[in-house]
């Protein structure tokens, strides 16, 4: 299966170059994983085992929906390879899940820029706090690198060919979710609200997890240091300022 890597077009550039500093979090994300509160709302993380980046190509979506399709295309920011630290920062009160981040070194991210695909429509308004990001349908989410996505691909057709009348959720990841729930019981449903998923036959491992709220439409951030160097991506979940300050 052939990566579709889009080349922004020179005219796109110039106009996410005014825009992008409008697209940056609206608060720096390095708080979810290093604060005990915020607004009032404890906060715990949970290390759910490193993850791989074998090309620094990333792509993220629903883990049941979208993630299985050969036609993802990938962020155009790219990032260091290798085996990275997954967290969760865990709403305690809520046993919800605001973010999931991969860490790529122990620089401190000082702004986190949204992850864009290079076929974005930048035209009309784009005001503070306006993110571009993915739909969630099915509850769950994951943040991985192309190929292993291609890896997850080739798994699930494979899969839909030996279960034509099989259902991914149902038939697989039902039980691993279960077993996981069991094993690391923490912060988890008894059905199972994550999962560090080594695609058989390679390996790769992928992080699935518990989607915020559930559905929704959620953006992915590159957080980078004072070098301007990527040092963590993090898909936010929950917004804990905009659905908890009292100010807001």
């Amino acid at each position: 299966i052939g990566v579709i890597i889009m080349q922004p077009t020179k005219e796109w550039l110039e106009k996410w170059k005014k825009v992008k500093d409008k697209l940056q979090a609206p608060r720096n994300l390095e708080d979810y994983f290093t604060l005990k509160e915020i607004a009032g709302e404890e906060l715990d993380i949970l290390n759910i085992g490193t993850c791989s980046i074998p090309s620094g190509k990333l792509v993220a979506g629903d883990s049941l929906v979208t993630l299985p399709d050969e036609n993802l295309i990938p962020y155009i920011q790219e990032t260091p390879i290798g085996e990275f630290p997954v967290d969760i920062c865990v709403l305690t009160n809520h046993d919800r899940y605001a973010a999931i981040r991969i860490k790529f070194n122990d620089n401190k991210a000082v702004y986190f820029e949204n992850g864009m695909k290079g076929n974005e429509d930048l035209e009309g308004e784009i005001k503070e706090g306006d993110f571009y990001g993915f739909g969630v349908d099915a509850g769950m989410a994951s943040i991985t690198d192309i190929e292993v996505q291609k890896a997850y691909h080739k798994f699930e057709k494979k899969f839909s060919e030996l279960n034509e009348d099989g259902d991914l959720y149902n038939d697989y990841f039902w039980d691993l979710l279960e077993e996981n729930a069991k094993k690391f019981p923490k912060y988890q449903a008894e059905y199972g609200d994550w999962l560090n998923w080594n695609i058989p036959d390679t390996e790769y491992t992928m992080p699935i997890c518990a989607s915020g709220w559930g559905d929704g439409y959620y953006p992915v951030y590159f957080g980078y240091d004072e070098n301007n160097n990527i040092c963590q991506v993090v898909i936010h979940f929950i917004d804990i300022d905009l659905e908890f300050s009292e100010e807001k």
